[in-house]
């Protein structure tokens, strides 16, 4: 089967290390050495049935599958496909993703921001260090601690359902605000599904966010919702900056009445000067929680897998929606 490789060439040897591309060269006809950019740099594009995307990869709508008329199969080892037009499943091109892959890291991060904003480590930590002088604990965060407080998920995704599962190990109270999810989601999860975001969010002492972002999800953190959080609450974000009303988030963190953890922002790297790069109730990462360093791995690993069982006339594990 003729294959190629469609992204950022830098990040092949991170991504497929020698036992993936062993395997992929077994059974496949494709240059794991030559990843494109474009589609005029795919060499024989109009022969070409499956090919390997990831980061960088480039739009493929109407016009660029077009140019591709034998393929069969897209394995994507990133996450999202929005770089796919919708015109694929009609013309039966199969699609999988490494978004149940890239969910794993996504999940430990946001477990232990949760754990670690529970127990206010980044507050007293520069408090520690500004003071240099013993810091009375139960004084300074009488609040302090994941035992029995209610964190507040919103969307029962593959990241917000593998982070519930891991609060399951906490002696916490999980809510759930998704509405696709059914009463029987939430009992097996054994998190009680709450219909109003801003009801989730008055009862929340952390405020974790998992959902995909799409028209009707932007800014659905509102000002509403974020005035509805108890005083001294927590809203975590590893999704998408848009989610939020930031400006609403900000002035709510300006007034001392928030504290944030926030992995991502609008737009993904601020202006020099935004307030969230020195508000001292910010705790603020460079979008660190997907998948990077050695976990790039994972992903090509589920690729490779995914490969194989296209190749062998199996179905995909991780297929992408039809749509």
């Amino acid at each position: 089967m003729k294959a190629a490789l469609l992204m950022d060439p830098t990040l092949v040897p991170f991504v497929f290390g020698e036992q993936e591309t062993r395997r992929l060269a077994g059974i496949l006809d494709i240059d794991m050495t030559d990843a494109a950019t474009s589609l005029d740099e795919l060499r024989d594009a109009a022969h070409i049935e499956l090919l390997l995307t990831g980061w960088g990869v480039v739009r493929l709508g109407r016009e660029q599958l077009d140019a591709l008329p034998a393929l069969r199969a897209i394995v994507h080892w990133g996450g999202g496909i929005g770089f796919l037009d919708e015109v694929a499943s009609a013309r039966g091109i199969h699609v999988s993703t490494a978004r149940a892959a890239n969910a794993i890291p996504v999940a430990e991060f946001t477990q232990a921001m949760i754990t670690l904003a529970a127990k206010d480590v980044f507050w007293l930590s520069r408090r520690y260090s500004a003071e240099q002088q013993f810091i009375p604990r139960e004084v300074a965060a009488p609040r302090a601690g994941l035992y029995r407080t209610t964190v507040g998920i919103v969307g029962a995704s593959a990241i917000g359902t593998l982070v519930i599962e891991k609060l399951a190990e906490s002696d916490v109270t999980v809510l759930l605000y998704d509405p696709y999810a059914t009463p029987a989601t939430a009992a097996a999860l054994g998190v009680e599904l709450v219909d109003d975001l801003a009801e989730l969010a008055r009862r929340s002492d952390i405020l974790s966010i998992h959902a995909p972002e799409a028209p009707a999800t932007i800014g659905m953190i509102s000002r509403d919702v974020l005035a509805a959080l108890r005083d001294g609450a927590t809203v975590i974000n590893t999704a998408r900056g848009a989610l939020i009303d930031q400006d609403a988030l900000v002035a709510e963190l300006q007034a001392g009445r928030l504290r944030a953890v926030l992995d991502v922002t609008e737009p993904e790297v601020l202006e020099p000067g935004h307030p969230l790069y020195s508000l001292p109730n910010v705790f603020l990462t460079p979008h660190l929680a997907g998948s990077m360093g050695v976990e790039l791995r994972r992903l090509g690993e589920a690729a490779t897998a995914e490969v194989e069982r296209f190749v062998a006339g199996e179905p995909f594990a991780h297929p992408a929606p039809p749509s």
